[in-house]
Order: structure tokens, then sequence, then C-alpha cells
């Protein structure tokens, strides 16, 4: 966990094969492109910025195999190209890398590299980039639900069962989100951490995702910070 202020901000970086269209730009994947390099930048500006601790952000869904296999072969290599290229400056950055997902069905490449990236920076404290691929969060819910009925202890007291679940979630010693920023004027949570969003913030952006900046960051920060959660209380 983050020696930081202990805001954990997600994104949800939609937008990109509009982005690329409107750009008349030949293929979808293009606009993935650009959005990896924007990644890069909006990154360096959380790990800089003294509120922000955790960022969280959905990389490729359960729901993505759905897509072309072009667009999702080259997807996974730019994730990779990414890991491979910016892993190297994140002990430099004293940043934790995490990986929350399915891995059994992302290319044995991209995941030992997930799986060596996690365990180099896992004693990093001031910084947590948390990346979501093969992630849905019915299947997470699910797949905690399937290691919890493996093991011989069941919780019986109802009240137990949540932190029981909790436990067996992906990583449930990162705390809850606090902030979630959508781009692309999207207005729906979509399986998105379904248990870790459930008092989070949302903040809805029209701009795409290779279009929104540091600006736009910081200014759905400083829009949370305007408001006041209630945990239904």
């Amino acid at each position: 966990m983050s020696n930081k202020q202990s805001l954990h901000l997600a994104i949800i970086p939609d937008g990109n094969r509009r982005w690329a269209k409107e750009h008349k730009l030949e293929a979808v994947w293009k606009g993935h492109e650009k959005a990896v390099e924007n990644f890069r930048t909006l990154t360096d500006w959380c790990r800089k910025d003294p509120r922000v601790g955790i960022l969280t952000v959905w990389c490729f869904s359960t729901e993505n195999w759905k897509r072309d296999a072009k667009e999702i072969s080259m997807l996974m290599t730019m994730l990779e190209d990414y890991l491979a290229e910016e892993g190297r400056e994140f002990k430099k950055n004293h940043t934790r890398f995490v990986h929350s997902g399915r891995r059994d069905r992302i290319p044995s490449s991209l995941r030992k590299l997930i799986e060596n990236t996690e365990k180099e920076t896992t004693n990093e404290t001031e910084f947590t980039l948390h990346l979501a691929v093969d992630y849905g969060g019915k299947d997470e819910v699910v797949r905690a639900m399937q290691k919890l009925h493996a093991t011989t202890e069941q919780p019986s007291p109802a009240a137990e069962w949540e932190e029981k679940i909790r436990e067996n979630l992906d990583h449930p010693e990162l705390p809850d989100i606090d902030l979630v920023l959508r781009s692309s004027g999207e207005q729906r949570t979509s399986n998105f951490f379904l248990w870790q969003s459930a008092y989070a913030e949302w903040v809805f952006s029209p701009k795409y995702f290779p279009d929104i900046g540091n600006d736009d960051l910081d200014a759905a920060v400083k829009e949370y910070d305007r408001r006041k959660r209630r945990f239904g209380g």
C-alpha cells in the first residue's frame, strides 16, 4: 500500500476505437496505440501528485475477447511492450505493480512478464499501479467464491461472509476505489470492480481516452474533494 495519501483513482479508458475512426485512421487499434502513449503521461502525473496513491486502469475486460482477433493480438502485444519498457523504471520510481484478472487466457509471455514485474516490485510503497487485464467484476467474485468453497473452513455467521469473500479477491490488500473516471461519455459501470467500487464516486468525461489529459485528472480529483461521502449513513 502506498505511503502517500490513500486516494485510489481508477480509470475506464473508453473510446479508443472511436477516436481512431474520427481521426480517419485505417486500423482501429491505432487508437489503442495513442491510448498507451497517453497512459504513460497520465501515470506519471498520478505518481507525482501527492493526492494519489493508487492508480487502477482497466486494460482488457473478460468481454473484450469478443472483438476481432487481430485487434486482440495487437492489444496484448502493446500491453506486453508497455510493461517490458516501463517495468524497468518501476523500482527506480518506487512503483509497485499489481495485476487483477484471469491469467490462463492471456499469452504466456505476457503472463510471465506480469508475474516477474509483480515479484520485482513487491516491496515498493510510494505508488501502486494496478492494471486489470482479462478482468471482469462478476468473474472476480465468482473466482473468489470458488476459492472460498475449496477451503475446509466455511464462515458460519452471515457477517463473516463479506470479509471472507474480500480476502479471496485478487488483491484484498488494496483499499476500495475512491474515484472512478470513465471517458467517452458512457455512463455505466460495465462490470468494473463491482465489489471495490461499491461506494466509489464517479466522474464521466465526454472526451475519448486518447484526449484525456492531466488537467482532466486534476479536475476529477478536485470534483471528488468537493463531494461528501456518506457510505449509506
